[in-house]
Parts: C-alpha cells; structure tokens; sequence
C-alpha cells in the first residue's frame, strides 16, 4: 500500500513539473505559455464533478434495465412451465361442415366476420394490409373487409379504392368506406364503421392496423376459441415484426 501511495505522489509530481516545469520540449513550453495546462486542470475539474458522475448515473441506469429485462426473462419462463396454454383450457373445435353433413349448411357454421383496417395515407403498406386480409382462410361469404380510409392526399384515396375494386373483382366482400372528418383519428374511423347496416349481420370482429399482415390461418385459429367459448369476449395474438432486424427500434421491441 505506501508503494502504491508514493507512486501516486510521484505521478502527481511529474505532472506538475509537467504542466508548470520550465523545461521540457518547445511543444510543451508553448502549451504552458498559452495556458493549456490551467485549461487540463479545468478540464479535470469539469470530468470529477460533471462526467463522472454522469456516467455513473448511466452505468446505474443501464445495470437496472439489465435487472430487470432478466427478472421478466425469469417470470415468463416460470409462467409458461405453469401456466395451460390455451387450446388445453378452451374448447376450439373445427368449424365447418362435419362428417355426413351438408357441404352448404356446413359453410353455415362458419360465424359472420367483420374485418375492419383503418388507414391514414399509408401509401406504403396499403396494399399489403388489404391483400393480407383478403387472403384469409375463410369462406368469402362469410367473411367483410372494411377499409376506412381516413387519408387526406387525394392519390392515396384514390390507390386505396383501386386496390379496393380489384379485389372486390376476386370475388372477395371489401367495403371502402370514407368520412367527411377525422373525429377520433382511426378510434373514431372504426367507431363509424360500425355504424354501417351490413356489420350488422357479422358476429365477430378482427381488427388490423394498416401495417398488419395476418397469417392466412389467423381466424381459422381464433375465431373458434370465440365460437365455442361464449365466457371468452377478446382473442389478442401475438404479434411479429417484419423489420426485426432492420433497426434497433425493431431488435428492442422483439
């Protein structure tokens, strides 16, 4: 321990002779003479009083969010070794016509759905959107897509009613549906959709953002759980990420 206290005495000896000495190289002289060395000084000033503390508030700050992204790590891991996964707890038979029945009183058994997406000038994903939730895997009778295009740039209107028209030349039910105001942004845009007299004869509801982009299988693999169970009101799947790894944003949100 005296070693390492007189090695720091020394250094702090040759420091000062070093900032305040009159020899050493032409270089040093002129950094003394035009004040660099009380400018180190103020500069160590500034990092004991101002940096370090900061960083140590940072290095805090991080070593907490690592606390705490491994206590969540730690109870999901718990609760899905405890927990029963859905198709154990609810009842999710297939719909559809049975064996010996029907084929056409078998489509009957698939529920009415009502598809709503909201859209505000989503000049990028529109098409994805609309053709994702026409792609599902359900009879196209039974099935309504509900586009509300909240958009103000006339040509994304116009886009998204095309692209509206040509699947509705597929044989699939689109609706395009606009309003005259923004009251309640996409809220108040699926609010009024459901105003319209043909929701009424749908019984349930899937609602999709502009950018979503359902797995075909997506109501084949809720919808039952609705139909089944009358004690169940809400089905949330999980949710992926196409640019998972594009950015940081989408790595930290996975």
């Amino acid at each position: 321990m005296a070693g390492d206290g007189e090695g720091a005495a020394a250094f702090a000896a040759a420091k000062a002779e070093w900032l305040g000495g009159s020899g050493g190289l032409p270089l040093l002289r002129w950094w003394r003479a035009s004040g660099g060395g009380e400018l180190l000084r103020g500069w160590d000033a500034v990092r004991a009083g101002a940096v370090a503390p900061a960083l140590a508030a940072v290095s805090g700050a991080c070593l907490a969010m690592s606390a705490m992204l491994l206590a969540e790590a730690v109870f999901m891991a718990a609760a899905s070794l405890v927990r029963r996964r859905p198709e154990r707890r609810y009842s999710a038979g297939p719909l559809g016509a049975q064996d010996g029945e029907d084929e056409e009183r078998g489509l009957l058994g698939y529920p009415m759905v009502l598809v709503q997406i909201p859209m505000y000038n989503e000049r990028e994903v529109y098409k994805l959107s609309i053709g994702a939730a026409c792609g599902l895997s359900w009879p196209s009778d039974r099935v309504i897509v509900q586009v509300l295009d909240d958009s103000t740039d006339p040509t994304i209107k116009d886009l998204v009613e095309l692209e509206c028209i040509n699947w509705a030349k597929k044989g699939k039910n689109v609706k395009y549906e606009v309003r005259n105001n923004r009251e309640g942004y996409k809220a108040g845009a699926l609010k009024e959709g459901m105003l319209h007299a043909y929701v009424q004869q749908c019984d349930f509801l899937a609602v999709f953002d502009a950018d979503f982009q359902p797995e075909p299988d997506f109501l084949m693999r809720t919808i039952p759980y609705l139909a089944r169970n009358p004690q169940i009101a809400l089905v949330q799947a999980r949710w992926e990420f196409g640019n998972l790894l594009t950015g940081i944003l989408g790595r930290f949100c996975s």
